[in-house]
C-alpha cells in the first residue's frame, strides 16, 4: 500500500503568495499526468521530506488532494541550496500497470583493487535512465566494483542482465573506471622547472653582481 501524502490546491499564484507559502512551512507543487489535469497543489515540507525518505525517489505516493487520492512518483522538484530547502515540487501521476521511464541513481559498491594501487576511480555516470512498471523501479542501481583494477571499466553492458527493468544508455556507456596514477606527467613537469630555474636565478645573479662592480669602479 503507498504511502499517503496530503496535499492542498491553490488558488492563490502571486509571488508574494508564494513566499509567505513558503515561510509557512509548505512547498507549492503540480501535478499532473495519468488522468489528471495539470494542478497547482500545496504540500507541507516537513511531511514531503519524512514521505521521500520512507518510500524513495522513485517510489509510489497516494496523493491525496482535498480528499481525492491518486498514485503518483516525485518527478522532479528545485531546491535553494543555500537555505537547503525544497522551493517547488513536480508530482507525476501514474497508472500503475504501465510503463513509465524515470532517472534512477547508480550506486557504487565496494573498493576497487586498482583504487589500492594507486589508480584514480571515475564515475563519468551517476543516474541512468529507467523504464519500469512504477512499482518495479529499483532504489538504485548497484554497481560492484570490487574487481576493478588500473585499467578497468565497468559500462551499462556489464550490468544490463542483472536488472529485469529496461536500461535506456547504450551497451559501451562507461559507468566507472580506474585511471592509471598521473606520477610520470607530474616528475616531468617537475623536472622542466628545476632545470629553468637555476638558470634564471644564475642570471640574474650575474647582472646584479656586474652592475655592483661597475658601480665600484
Amino acid at each position: 500500500m503507498a504511502t499517503e501524502l496530503k496535499a492542498n490546491k491553490r488558488k492563490d499564484f502571486k509571488r508574494s503568495s508564494l513566499t509567505k507559502l513558503r515561510q509557512e512551512g509548505n512547498i507549492p507543487a503540480v501535478v499532473y499526468g495519468y488522468k489528471t489535469e495539470n494542478t497547482a497543489i500545496e504540500v507541507d515540507s516537513i511531511t514531503f521530506i519524512k514521505t521521500i525518505r520512507e518510500v524513495g525517489r522513485n517510489g509510489i505516493i497516494s496523493l491525496n488532494v482535498d480528499g481525492t487520492k491518486q498514485n503518483v512518483i516525485l518527478s522532479d522538484y528545485q531546491q535553494d541550496h543555500l537555505k537547503d530547502a525544497v522551493t517547488h515540487i513536480d508530482f507525476l501521476a501514474v497508472n500503475m500497470s504501465e510503463e513509465i521511464d524515470a532517472d534512477v541513481r547508480i550506486e557504487l559498491n565496494g573498493e576497487a583493487p586498482g583504487v589500492k594501487d594507486g589508480g584514480v576511480l571515475q564515475q563519468p555516470l551517476h543516474e541512468v535512465s529507467v523504464t519500469a512498471k512504477p512499482n518495479d523501479f529499483p532504489e538504485a542501481i548497484e554497481v560492484d566494483i570490487t574487481n576493478l583494477q588500473v585499467g578497468d571499466t565497468v559500462t551499462i553492458g556489464d550490468i544490463r542482465d542483472k536488472y529485469s527493468v529496461t536500461l535506456n544508455e547504450e551497451d559501451d556507456r562507461t559507468i566507472a573506471s580506474i585511471l592509471a596514477p598521473r606520477q610520470e606527467e607530474e616528475i616531468d613537469s617537475g623536472e622542466e622547472q628545476e632545470e629553468g630555474t637555476p638558470e634564471n636565478e644564475e642570471g640574474r645573479e650575474t647582472e646584479a653582481s656586474e652592475e655592483s662592480e661597475s658601480k665600484e669602479e
